[in-house]
């Protein structure tokens, strides 16, 4: 037994020797040329998208020539939560602060269609009318059969009517 106590720290100082020379010569390796990503576009593009070199050469002419084209934040757990508290601020009939919400929570997640139903619900209850419209029009095109597509369509009636 103590013969075995002996033996297994030099089989962890030979294994430990071993992942050390392998880091060695991986760190010496590059791997960039191995894992090049190819960027030249699909054989038959400029056919099958003919107008799509103008955009490029439009956007290299621009006045702003970086490469980050748009930055929209997509955080779909904010905005769940944002729909929460409209919901709790919407059930203590505070439609301007639920509002808010639900306008943070598209903006967190664009075409968010519960967000949008509720939003408009909102809307009409602020006596927004034409806001309401579009985002019950917004809703229907997100879930044009969701479970709120029903009620949807009778706002819509019920605000043609209106006007």
């Amino acid at each position: 037994m103590l013969a075995a106590l002996l033996v297994t720290p030099a089989l962890w100082t030979q294994d430990s020797s071993d992942k050390t020379s392998e880091r060695n010569r991986e760190a010496q390796e590059s791997s960039s040329r191995d894992t090049r990503v190819d960027i030249s576009p699909p054989k038959g593009d400029a056919k099958n998208h003919p107008d799509s070199k103008g955009a490029v050469t439009d956007l290299a002419h621009s006045d702003n020539p970086s490469d980050v084209q748009e930055f929209h934040p997509w955080n779909p757990m904010k905005a769940m939560k944002d729909v929460e508290v409209g919901d709790y601020y919407f059930k203590r009939k505070n439609y301007r602060a639920a509002l808010d919400r639900y306008k943070e929570a598209l903006y967190w997640k664009d075409n968010d269609a519960i967000a949008s139903f509720r939003l408009a619900v909102c809307q009409e209850k602020l006596g927004d009318k034409a806001e309401a419209r579009k985002y019950y029009e917004q809703y229907l095109k997100i879930l044009p059969e969701g479970p709120f597509a029903k009620d949807a369509h009778s706002s819509l009636d019920r605000l043609a009517k209106a006007q």
